[in-house]
């Protein structure tokens, strides 16, 4: 897998995975509402009309619900890369 660069300290990459495009929209719709973002970005992925979409979202300007959700909670995940496509 390639390492891409990890974004700035507030700043997250999304990506979206859906069987179709409006499905992917929809989710990214709410992300907008939560948090400043940039512009979506969508890609086919596989067979049937799934859709990938790759958007950025800026945590430092999250909507007051999203803040103070961030705020309070705290991972107990742990990333691990390699399970990624």
């Amino acid at each position: 897998m390639d390492h891409e660069p990890l974004p700035s300290a507030d700043h997250a990459e999304v990506r979206i995975i859906a069987a179709t495009p409006e499905v992917a929209r929809r989710v990214a719709q709410v992300l907008r509402c939560c948090f400043a973002s940039t512009e979506q970005r969508s890609y086919p992925a596989g067979r049937g009309g799934a859709t990938r979409l790759h958007l950025t979202v800026d945590t430092s300007h999250a909507a007051q619900s999203a803040a103070s959700w961030l705020a309070s909670s705290q991972s107990s995940f742990e990333h691990n890369p390699r399970d990624e496509l």
